[in-house]
């Protein structure tokens, strides 16, 4: 019962997500062949919304819910990790037709096939865990 507002966030977060059609395989093609604004409003609008919300804790030093501190380190600049991690996650995304937050939405809504596609992000994440200390960063 500790987690049940985390629970209910989530599955507000689901509820938004279908109704705006964010998990919708059609416009994530549309948005793939620049063919519709409509995801890219969504993106933007998270995108302006997470930066402003990252100001605003850093500015107000605003507290978790232990009454800590929220830090937030700097990340190391650097090209290329993020342009091959991008391109991947891109890649995945185009073929698969979710990113990571919608799979679990999609299957919610019952879309079992959405399985296979979890279990290759499980999958991939494990891979990348074993091979890190060995790549590029």
């Amino acid at each position: 019962m500790k987690f049940i507002k985390f629970l209910l966030v989530g599955i507000f977060f689901g509820i938004v997500l279908v109704k705006s059609e964010a998990v919708s395989w059609y416009r994530i093609y549309e948005m793939f062949k620049f063919e519709s604004f409509h995801m890219y409003g969504i993106i933007g609008t998270a995108v302006i919304l997470g930066v402003l919300a990252v100001a605003l804790i850093k500015r107000t030093k605003l507290k978790d819910f232990q009454g800590n501190e929220i830090e937030m380190p700097d990340k190391d600049k650097s090209f290329t990790r993020y342009f091959v991690g991008g391109s991947i996650f891109g890649l995945g995304w185009a073929i698969a037709g979710a990113c990571p937050g919608p799979m679990y939405v999609l299957l919610g809504t019952g879309v079992w096939t959405i399985l296979i596609v979890i279990a290759a992000a499980v999958l991939g994440t494990f891979v990348y865990g074993l091979l890190k200390d060995r790549l590029p960063h």
